[in-house]
């Protein structure tokens, strides 16, 4: 009587469970286990989580839930189902027939003979019927194996069927044991059912295992897919055609598909559908996930198109988190804002998101007025006025405007002016006006004062800019510059230059030079670094649109960022060379000194046709926005030959803060000269 009710158990739960689980596994465990679920979706649409980006500008964590794959593949083809499932006989009776396959199966040898990684189905089926099965398992506990048959299994599958059974004739029938080899056959990967039936005899008990073997594989064919071909997919799979189909194995190469779409950053893909028709071709249908649209928050001045116009995907493409997080560095690396974050919200369409951009800004505008007074110049005031986002369009524009006493003292303008997207392809343009008067005073490379004077400069300078690809940008600059002595203010070791007409033919009149430059950019935030690299190619050749200097201008400059311990640590490594040739004044060599690249020495100390230099600098944070640096720079600037002469090195530390107004920096370097503080408004290289 309880066999009969088990029975009528067992048969409703199979018929009710055979074809989602025909292989023996689900393919939600296939498609889930692969990597560690950066998305996890249900058909309910469900709150997206916030992913805060750091201003560093860290990779997006998408934490969106997934819809769980479709079911394992469905065999269109009908299987007998056994007649019955574990029964007592008190006869022997022929075995029920079960489908025969004469075809040859995948080698034993690739078949695990241990319990195998993968649960045969997942909770709570597996736990439930286990239960019962156990539970029916042990009314024959304490009785002897007298023989083991085993039937619905090839001849090439029969050594598997055999290797995966433990129970031996002669044991002592344990329920324990029964039914791990009841999963261990299901588990081999070529069945999609496996169960015993027993017969008890005054011996003891002849147990039959009863196998059906998954359909022969005769072809795979995949839909839905339009990142990888069908060709790139077929060689992502290890089936073999002919054979009779091993989950195990489909398991693998789902999951090994899967991976190679999570490693390019589609990790909304999954297998949402297989079935395998009664010719034997197993159909994959593949769901890339789409990104629907975009949506942007909390931006009050900035307008949504200068945000939109930074997203590295098209609307409609498939979903990709390399490049959400690209186009949140692009982003932040705008300088409007103070913080960007990165929501998901679930679209219209199954598997779908729409990405939210939720920025914070800050202030860009900055005003500034100023008032001294020199024995030169006497009353001297300034003011200035820039926005880096002027009326949230993305625009820079800046003016400056100094004055002091008559002509020949401080006073003057500069105007700049950058248009950042004139076209589609990024083109940018650039300006800058200039008509400066001001104390310049030069110093010897031993650092000795020479002379201060009043130089003047003016004219323009016109680029043009445009990405050859995502971290890759091209300029043109074209520079007209008047360079002019005006007066003469104080003497020092060269006394007073005004009457060395030679001297100053060399290095003041018109310079007219177009420069090319070349600039590849993989840092993770151009404001405060912790990985990538920055190289910039650089070319100046004067006299090529006329002027009064003929001269040539190249260097290199590479930049190499990498985090020290945590995040926040990071170490600044940099490297420079530069090369001139020609007719070059004192304002187009090359100059070495101050802040931004020899510390501890005077601004411009060193000057040359040729330059190196090289800096290695530690940065760990102090307190929040506050960051101390360990630095050691070595560099010099000389006339002829390849090699460096003279080369001068300093050690210091530095401070840099991080304020409403933009960032400030200090630093105190100490070279053979003694030791000098230097000041800047922005942040190192």
């Amino acid at each position: 009587m309880k066999a009969k009710k088990f029975l009528r158990r067992r048969r409703a739960v199979l018929a009710a469970l055979t074809l989602p689980f025909i292989f023996g596994f689900a393919t939600s465990e296939a498609a889930s286990n692969v990597v560690d679920k950066p998305f996890e979706e249900s058909t309910d649409k469900m709150p997206a989580e916030v992913v805060e980006i750091e201003p560093s500008a860290k990779a997006p964590k998408v934490e969106q839930k997934v819809e769980p794959p479709a079911e394992a593949p469905k065999v269109e083809q009908k299987a007998e189902t056994p007649a019955e499932t574990p029964k007592v006989e008190q006869k022997a009776e022929t075995p029920a027939e079960t489908p025969k396959v004469e075809q040859k199966a995948e080698p034993p040898a690739e078949v695990p003979k241990s319990e195998p990684n993968i649960e045969v189905a997942p909770e709570p089926y597996r736990s439930q019927i286990d239960a019962q099965i156990l539970e029916y398992f042990k009314q024959f506990e304490g009785k002897t194996i007298v023989d083991i048959i085993f039937d619905g299994a090839s001849s090439d599958t029969l050594p598997t069927v055999k290797a995966a059974v433990l129970e031996h004739v002669g044991d002592t029938f344990n329920a324990t044991a029964a039914l791990r080899d009841r999963n261990a056959l299901i588990n081999t990967g070529y069945f999609y059912e496996a169960y015993q039936t027993f017969e008890v005899i005054p011996e003891g008990i002849v147990i039959t295992f009863r196998v059906l073997e998954n359909p022969v594989l005769k072809d795979v064919v995949f839909t839905g897919n339009t990142i990888y071909d069908n060709d790139e997919l077929q060689d992502m799979l290890t089936l073999r055609r002919g054979f009779i189909l091993n989950s195990n194995l489909l398991h693998d190469n789902i999951a090994r598909i899967q991976e190679e779409y999570h490693d390019e950053g589609f990790i909304l893909m999954k297998i949402t559908d297989m079935n395998i028709d009664k010719e034997g071709v197993l159909t994959l249908k593949i769901n890339e996930g789409t990104l629907e649209g975009y949506a942007v928050k909390g931006n009050k001045k900035t307008k949504d198109k200068v945000i939109l116009r930074e997203m590295r995907q098209e609307v409609g493409t498939p979903f990709n988190a390399k490049l959400a997080r690209r186009s949140m560095q692009r982003v932040y690396n705008l300088g409007f804002f103070e913080d960007v974050n990165l929501k998901m919200n679930p679209g219209v369409e199954p598997n779908a998101v729409i990405m939210e951009v939720d920025v914070k800004e800050k202030r860009t505008g900055t005003f500034g007025i100023g008032a001294g007074y020199s024995t030169a110049d006497g009353i001297v005031g300034m003011v200035s006025v820039s926005d880096t986002n002027f009326h949230g369009i993305g625009d820079t524009i800046a003016i400056m405007y100094e004055k002091s006493g008559d002509e020949t003292d401080a006073h003057g303008y500069t105007f700049t002016y950058r248009h950042p997207w004139l076209d589609h392809r990024e083109t940018a343009v650039r300006f800058q006006l200039y008509n400066r008067t001001y104390a310049y005073n030069d110093y010897d490379t031993r650092g000795h004062f020479k002379e201060e004077y009043m130089r003047k400069y003016s004219g323009g300078e016109f680029t043009f800019s445009r990405p050859v690809s995502e971290y890759s940008t091209n300029f043109i600059t074209f520079r007209h510059r008047k360079d002019q002595y005006v007066r003469h203010v104080s003497s020092g070791n060269a006394g007073n230059r005004n009457t060395d007409s030679a001297w100053k033919r060399k290095n003041f009149g018109l310079t007219r030079s177009m420069i090319l430059e070349h600039v590849t950019d993989t840092r993770d935030n151009i404001y405060n670094p912790t990985e990538g690299n920055k190289v910039d190619l650089t070319l100046e050749l004067g006299g090529i649109l006329g002027g009064d200097f003929d001269f040539q201008k190249a260097s290199i400059e590479h930049q190499h960022y990498l985090k020290a311990g945590d995040h926040s640590q990071v170490w600044a490594l940099r490297g420079m060379y530069g090369y001139g040739h020609g007719d070059m004044t004192e304002f187009n060599q090359f100059r070495v000194g101050g802040q931004g690249s020899l510390r501890g020495y005077r601004d411009d100390q060193f000057r040359g046709e040729r330059m190196i230099l090289g800096t290695l600098e530690y940065r760990f944070p102090l307190a929040k926005k506050i960051q101390g640096a360990i630095f050691t720079d070595w560099g010099s600037a000389w006339d002829g030959g390849l090699r460096p002469k003279n080369v001068k090195g300093s050690v210091g530390f530095g401070i840099s803060l991080n304020t409403p107004f933009g960032p400030l920096r200090l630093d105190y370097g100490r070279g053979s000269q003694g030791g000098r503080f230097h000041f800047a408004v922005g942040t190192a290289f």
